[in-house]
């Protein structure tokens, strides 16, 4: 039957029509099983009821036939969420005969659910008019047939396909990237060409494919700068950050060498570009950490730009008669730095995430954006919609009800955004006066823009990997040297924290593979960095000596597990220190911190307390370890949960055991940057929180509409509950009760 499941579902899948596919699939099912009946109900959730979708063997009147979720034999699989089969289906107790069907001829019964992530979208039903047990072999091929299923119907609902007549709008979701909500016509732009387009192709002639690159390459890098510069007055240099990385990789002798030597060895210049960016994506994008896998975009759209060039289709910038809601295959820096802000309403993108440097850029030019969305955008393109970019949810001819709804929260979000920025010059304290450091996370570049540095206390993360993962070799001490001091001078009077080397196992070089079968639990972090004295001592001896002048520089150890670890790691900053003191006698030998990612560290904490200066706390990973979850698995991305009752205990007894020990102690994950997960910390004691750039403002508001009294009664409430929801439900009552619903409306369900 394996065969017969297979031509189905491939018949089927062939199909654009789903409810044309749904009566494809009833009819090959009976075939296939040799029954009289197949039936298909859907769940319409808001009706609390199914509805008959498509049906070979079933004869009623009318469009429809609606069955309550509490009636009958099919109810009762909706409501179980498991198979049912029965011989004789009028004796079992659940039974109720629907006269409108035509089933009383019907004996035999065997109905299962039809699931997806957990979520009962409706029931598959076959009949037989002899009375029989359906047998183990046909049940099992009903369950795996009811599975494929769920995936055409959740994709068909993705796609914003309405399967029940009840004039309710059509929703598509995507992720939300940047917060906002837009209202406007929405315009498909297909005319970018796309690398994903470009196949094998041989070179005619090899000296003219290498010109045809070289004035490409001069091309992209004189755009980049002329995008920057048009951008540098409007946003902060994080948010640009993007087009040094351009310029950077563009510059950087091993990628033209790799694109040459493939176009030596006989390619096509687009085919040789579209090899080498997709190697060099294919090292971030096999990474756990989200910032860091989120980078193999900022790679494709550094070839897409440059393939614009190659192939000489630079698309004039489209002249808008209205702003618009821009709908992209795959939104990009250059893009939006092309289209004039004020004809944007939103963009909506088919590709990327909610960390891609095109996510970051609208965040900082204050566009809504919403990112990964599965749906047919010709659909799309010249109707009304709504962006909501906090829900991640778009809303094709909107009702006037829904649009109503909507332009009141874009009044509520001007006025919240007006209240935000009255206090973003403040320092971060509580009504009550309790002082709270605001730190940065830093990404590609620490952010140099002098106002923000004004508003932040320093930086409580800087990601020194970055310029090991862009090359084809290690940095020379001094190429770190010039990276380090540009960071550390931009922050001359502030601390800036900088985490050693954080690569190996899910991070691994393209000069170094590593290849492990569990890469979260394997040769990263610290791990890697003692393992290669050599490696950890040129980084260590760089830090030092970048620090010469500025003494604002602390280090920070990653993915640490256990006591050997750091005394090994402290043991080489020591020797790296009296190194570059014998040359530099005036650098000053730097606090020394551990991060607490891994469980393990929740009890050694008493152990570490005199050997170290501070604490970081990394949340994400944190979280992901004591869950056991990958967070970056869609499988169990609802059960990655950061106000899980464990992950505050464990919060708690950190925050506790640090003080204990007079322990400076910082949460430096995206918790510290969420409005619930920053208000709870502060609630727990926490006075230290580094987060992204785009939190900042936020959170200094809400602290100032909260007193630690308030904040420290509501983490105890939330460590009393035994579900997250239940912590998350208090929270969002807490934030209503104080008008601050609209700092949460990303966390809607």
């Amino acid at each position: 039957m394996l065969s017969q499941l297979r031509d189905i579902v491939e018949h089927v899948s062939k199909v654009e029509n789903v409810h044309a596919a749904l009566e494809i699939l009833v009819q090959q099912t009976c075939a296939a099983m040799h029954t009289e009946c197949c039936t298909i109900y859907l769940a319409n959730n808001d009706k609390q009821r199914l509805e008959l979708m498509a049906t070979q063997g079933l004869t009623f009147k009318g469009d429809t036939i609606h069955i309550s979720f509490n009636e009958g034999l099919v109810g009762l699989v909706k409501r179980t969420a498991e198979p049912i089969n029965l011989a004789e289906a009028a004796k079992h107790p659940a039974f109720k005969f629907f006269p409108q069907l035509g089933e009383g001829i019907y004996h035999s019964f065997l109905g299962t659910p039809i699931i997806h992530r957990k979520q009962v979208l409706g029931v598959l039903v076959i009949q037989q008019k002899t009375s029989r047990q359906f047998s183990e072999m046909e049940e099992s091929f009903l369950v795996t047939l009811a599975a494929q299923i769920a995936v055409l119907i959740a994709h068909a609902t993705a796609q914003g396909h309405g399967f029940f007549d009840d004039n309710k709008t059509a929703v598509i979701k995507g992720i939300g990237a940047s917060s906002g909500i837009a209202i406007g016509p929405i315009w498909w732009d297909n005319t970018q060409p796309d690398l994903n387009n470009v196949f094998p192709a041989s070179a005619l002639d090899i000296a003219r494919e290498h010109e045809t690159l070289s004035v490409a390459i001069e091309n992209a890098l004189a755009d980049f700068k002329r995008m920057r510069k048009k951008l540098d007055l409007e946003l902060n240099k994080d948010a640009l950050a993007i087009f040094d990385l351009f310029t950077h990789l563009l510059n950087d002798p091993m990628l033209r060498n790799d694109l040459k030597a493939q176009i030596q060895k006989g390619d096509k210049a687009d085919w040789a570009l579209r090899q080498v960016v997709e190697s060099y994506a294919n090292r971030f994008a096999r990474m756990s950490d989200v910032y860091m896998r989120e980078r193999a975009q900022d790679v494709k759209e550094l070839g897409q730009r440059l393939l614009f060039f190659l192939h000489h289709t630079e698309q004039p910038i489209h002249e808008f008669n209205e702003p618009v809601i821009l709908v992209v295959r795959e939104l990009t820096a250059s893009i939006l730095a092309s289209v004039p802000k004020e004809q944007l309403l939103a963009v909506v993108s088919l590709e990327g995430a909610a960390n891609s440097h095109a996510a970051i850029l609208s965040r900082a030019m204050g566009i809504p954006a919403v990112m990964g969305v599965n749906t047919n955008p010709e659909r799309l393109s010249g109707k009304i919609g709504i962006v909501d970019g906090y829900s991640g949810e778009i809303f094709p001819d909107p009702s006037s009800e829904l649009l109503l709804e909507y332009q009141e929260l874009v009044t509520e979000e001007t006025e919240l955004s007006r209240m935000v920025e009255q206090t973003v010059d403040l320092e971060g304290c509580t009504s009550d006066g309790r002082r709270i450091q605001i730190l940065l996370n830093a990404g590609l570049s620490a952010d140099t823009s002098i106002s923000l540095n004004r508003n932040v206390d320093g930086v409580g993360l800087y990601r020194t990997e970055i310029s090991f993962l862009l090359q084809q070799q290690f940095p020379s001490e001094e190429e770190q040297v010039h990276q380090y001091r540009s960071v550390l001078g931009a922050y001359p009077t502030k601390r800036v924290v900088m985490r050693t080397l954080d690569i190996g196992g899910d991070k691994p070089l393209p000069y170094l593979p590593i290849d492990e079968d569990n890469p979260f639990l394997g040769w990263r972090g610290i791990r890697f960095t003692l393992d290669h004295p050599d490696i950890f001592l040129i980084q260590l001896r760089a830090m030092l000596r970048a620090s010469e002048g500025l003494d604002n520089l602390s280090i920070l150890l990653p993915m640490v597990s256990s006591v050997q670890e750091l005394d090994g790691a402290t043991a080489l900053i020591e020797q790296a220190y009296q190194e570059v003191s014998t040359e530099h006698p005036k650098v000053k030998r730097p606090e020394i911190g551990v991060m607490i990612e891994v469980p393990s560290m929740l009890y050694l904490l008493p152990f570490m307390a005199q050997k170290v200066n501070f604490v970081s706390v990394g949340t994400n990973d944190l979280t992901q370890y004591l869950l056991a979850v990958d967070r970056n698995n869609a499988q169990v991305a609802d059960i990655y949960e950061t106000l899980h009752p464990s992950v505050l205990a464990a919060m708690k007894h950190i925050f506790e055991t640090c003080q204990s020990y007079h322990l400076p102690v910082c949460i430096c994950g995206e918790l510290a940057g969420d409005p619930i997960g920053a208000l709870l910390l502060v609630g727990l004691g926490y006075d230290t929180l580094s987060m992204n750039t785009s939190n900042v403002a936020k959170v200094k508001y809400l602290l100032r509409q909260t007193s630690q009294q308030e904040l420290k009664l509501l983490a105890d409430k939330a460590l009393m509950q035994p579900y997250g929801e239940t912590i998350y439900n208090q929270m969002r009552d807490y934030f209503e009760d104080k008008g601050l619903a609209g700092f949460i409306r990303a966390g809607k369900s």
